[in-house]
């Protein structure tokens, strides 16, 4: 049994996932982790879930408005040893449950190309591959993504 909660980024058990996924993507990412870190800041996130099995917290994402009516989906993460249960879902779902009821329209996000797993929920999720945006650009490692929420 999973509890999902809204949240901040003030939640000590967000900053606690968030820092295994930097961990992680440490490794992943190597050489251009410091360039993608940059970009991964969370100290003033305002939509931030976390799910939790019991009293643990289990998986988190967040989303920060990109532009006006689209949201970016930032953060995502669900341990290792809790993968394959459909936490990373329930977070999608959630994340887009608050943004229609904050009247956005659109999802983006960012993924490195090394992050087979994220791909691969993504495109479950029916999110579609987009050029790169922003600062991801000129970026060969990032692969970007869109969603209408709608759909």
């Amino acid at each position: 049994m999973y509890t999902i909660k809204r949240t901040n980024s003030d939640s000590i058990d967000f900053h606690h996932l968030v820092s295994e996924l930097n961990n992680d993507l440490a490794i992943k990412n190597g050489e251009l982790n410091g360039f993608f870190a940059q970009y991964n800041k969370i100290d003033s996130l305002k939509h931030v879930i976390v799910v939790y099995e019991k009293d643990k917290a289990v998986g988190c994402g967040a989303m920060k408005e990109y532009e006006p009516q689209i949201m970016e989906i930032k953060r995502m993460f669900v341990p290792i040893d809790k993968r394959g249960n459909g936490i990373a879902g329930k977070i999608l779902h959630e994340l887009k449950n608050w943004a229609k009821e904050l009247e956005y329209k659109k999802f983006v996000l960012e993924t490195g190309d090394k992050m087979i797993e994220a791909i691969s929920l993504y495109k479950k999720h029916n999110f579609k591959i987009i050029p790169n945006y922003g600062q991801y650009a000129n970026v060969e490692s990032s692969i970007c993504f869109e969603k209408d929420i709608d759909s």
